[in-house]
C-alpha cells in the first residue's frame, strides 16, 4: 500500500488510574486519518473520537488497542495489536509518584512442593511501560525456554528441583523478583519428602533410616534429621532394632 507505519504503539503494564498515551504514526503520499479500536474479551468495537495520531488512556481495564490508519485514495493498513494490561491490586506505595516506567514486581512467585511426574507452575508479574519482558532463571542457570510471565513444566523430574527466580526487564531497566525453592519428590503415608530421602530397609525386627541433607543445588535442610528422629521412635515403639544414618 502506499501507506508505512514508522512507529507501532507498545504494550504496556500499568497500575488502575494510571494515565498515559498510545502512540501511532505514519507516512503516506496523501494526508492520513487515524482511528482507534479496542477490544476486550471478544468484543473489538471502535472508540468514539479517537481520531488522532495520540490515544490517551487512563487504565480501567486490560484491554488490546490498534490503530487503522487510512488516506484519500481508500488505502488502509492497521497497526499491531498491543496489550494494556492493567493491575487492579498493587501493593502499598507502588510504583513511586515519580515512576518512569522502569519494572516494578507486584506478583512474586511461591515456594511449590511437587510430586515427580506433576506440572510445576510459577508465576510473577510487573509493571512497566514499555511492557516488560521475562526471563526466569533455577540455581543461577538461566532457563531457554522460559521466556513468560508464568513458568509451565508439564512433566516434573527431580532434577527440576531448585532455586527459581525470574527477571523483568524493559528499555528503562530491569528487576528480579524474590527467590523461592521448589521441591520435586515423592508423597507418602500423607507427608511430602521432597528432599528428606528416606529409606526404610526391615529384616525381621530390624530398620535401617538413612536422612540426606546436603545438595549439589539446594541449602541444608532440617526436615531430613526430624524425619529420622520421628520415624526411629515410631519403629522403636513397634519393636524395630533401629540403625539411623545422616548424609
Amino acid at each position: 500500500t502506499a501507506i508505512a507505519i514508522t512507529e507501532q504503539p507498545v504494550s504496556v503494564s500499568v497500575p488502575v488510574g494510571y494515565s498515559f498515551m498510545l502512540r501511532c504514526r505514519a507516512q503516506g503520499c496523501t494526508s492520513l486519518q487515524y482511528q482507534w479500536f479496542c477490544q476486550y474479551q471478544s468484543d473489538c468495537r471502535l472508540i468514539p473520537g479517537a481520531t488522532n495520531q495520540d490515544l490517551p488512556i487512563i487504565a480501567e481495564q486490560t484491554q488490546l488497542y490498534t490503530c487503522r490508519v487510512n488516506d484519500l485514495r481508500r488505502n488502509a493498513v492497521f497497526s499491531d495489536w498491543v496489550k494494556v494490561e492493567v493491575h487492579q491490586c498493587v501493593a502499598r506505595g507502588l510504583p513511586p509518584r515519580l515512576w518512569r516506567g522502569e519494572p516494578v514486581i507486584v506478583l512474586n512467585p511461591s515456594e511449590q512442593r511437587v510430586e515427580v511426574g506433576q506440572p510445576l507452575q510459577l508465576q510473577c508479574a510487573a509493571m512497566g511501560v514499555p511492557a516488560p519482558s521475562y526471563q526466569w532463571y533455577r540455581n543461577g542457570n538461566l532457563l531457554e525456554q522460559q521466556k513468560r510471565k508464568k513458568l509451565w513444566i508439564t512433566h516434573t523430574k527431580v532434577s527440576d528441583s531448585g532455586t527459581y527466580l525470574c527477571c523483568a526487564s524493559n528499555s528503562h531497566g530491569e528487576h528480579w523478583t524474590n527467590a523461592v525453592d521448589v521441591h520435586i519428590g515423592t508423597c507418602g503415608s500423607g507427608k511430602f519428602f521432597a528432599f528428606s530421602l528416606l529409606f526404610v530397609l526391615a529384616t525381621g525386627k530390624i530398620a535401617l533410616l538413612v536422612g540426606n541433607n546436603r545438595y549439589q543445588h539446594h541449602p541444608n535442610l532440617m526436615a531430613p534429621v526430624r524425619d529420622v528422629f520421628e520415624l526411629s521412635r515410631l519403629l522403636e515403639h513397634l519393636g524395630f532394632q533401629v540403625v539411623s544414618l545422616l548424609d
